[in-house]
């Protein structure tokens, strides 16, 4: 079994990432969390110290291999040289019409969604085979599943973020490195406010008849991220309140 003593989650400062950071605090990890604003960042590596736990907090705009190599570089320092949990959780999630996308939205959705996993993955992913253990869990949509009104642009990143969960499990998982992914479904966190009521209207279409928690979600992050699913390779679980069975 393998012994995980550090996590890099992108996107930690706020949502599912921030839970998942603080979730795998309480594991023993030493968390390093990613984001844009700093207060925020703080906040939570504050948060996790004052509970007994490690983190750090890296300021980054995470969107092109340049900064996903930066991020990965300075979390390995400040994680004793290494990292055995990579959380693929920073992302936008724009909805609207087609016509209505610009290139710049697109490149740009596309650079944080698709792109700065990838080069993380590159970066961090030989480490973790060479010492053969590590796990990476990428955080994914529902909406990457079925097409959706106004959803074409998201969906698509997320969806390439499922075939690339597939592909380097097949790439990484005989030298120990377990990739897999979640799927959530409505979520209620800072992000997704702004949906007010049309959140509820689409979790209402699932068995659960709620939104989910970020607290909900980083469960299954942790559960991918650690030995509980140990026999566990290029999977994505659905956590959507059911939403898949409709």
């Amino acid at each position: 079994m393998s012994i995980h003593t550090s996590a890099l989650v992108t996107g930690g400062t706020s949502g599912i990432g921030r839970a998942a950071a603080e979730k795998l605090a309480t594991l023993g990890l030493h968390v390093v969390v990613t984001g844009r604003n700093t207060e925020r960042g703080d906040a939570v590596v504050a948060g996790i110290r004052e509970r007994g736990g490690r983190a750090d907090f890296v300021a980054a705009d995470l969107h092109d291999a340049a900064s996903a190599a930066a991020v990965a570089t300075e979390a390995q320092r400040l994680a004793g040289g290494r990292i055995d949990v990579l959380v693929n959780n920073a992302g936008v999630f724009p909805f609207g019409p087609t016509e209505a996308t610009t290139e710049a939205d697109f490149d740009s959705v596309y650079s944080l969604n698709v792109k700065a996993p990838y080069f993380l993955v590159a970066a961090l992913a030989p480490a973790m085979a060479e010492r053969g253990t590590g796990a990476i869990v990428n955080v994914t949509t529902m909406v990457a599943e079925f097409g959706a009104d106004g959803m074409g642009l998201y969906g698509s990143t997320k969806a390439a973020l499922v075939l690339l969960t597939k592909s380097w499990a097949a790439e990484f998982g005989t030298k120990g490195v377990r990739v897999n992914a979640v799927s959530p479904g409505p979520t209620r966190t800072e992000g997704t406010a702004a949906m007010g009521e049309g959140l509820d209207a689409l979790a209402a279409q699932g068995p659960a008849g709620r939104p989910g928690t970020p607290e909900e979600v980083a469960d299954a992050i942790v559960f991918l991220a650690t030995d509980a699913s140990s026999f566990v390779h290029g999977a994505v679980l659905p956590v959507d309140g059911g939403r898949i069975a409709v």
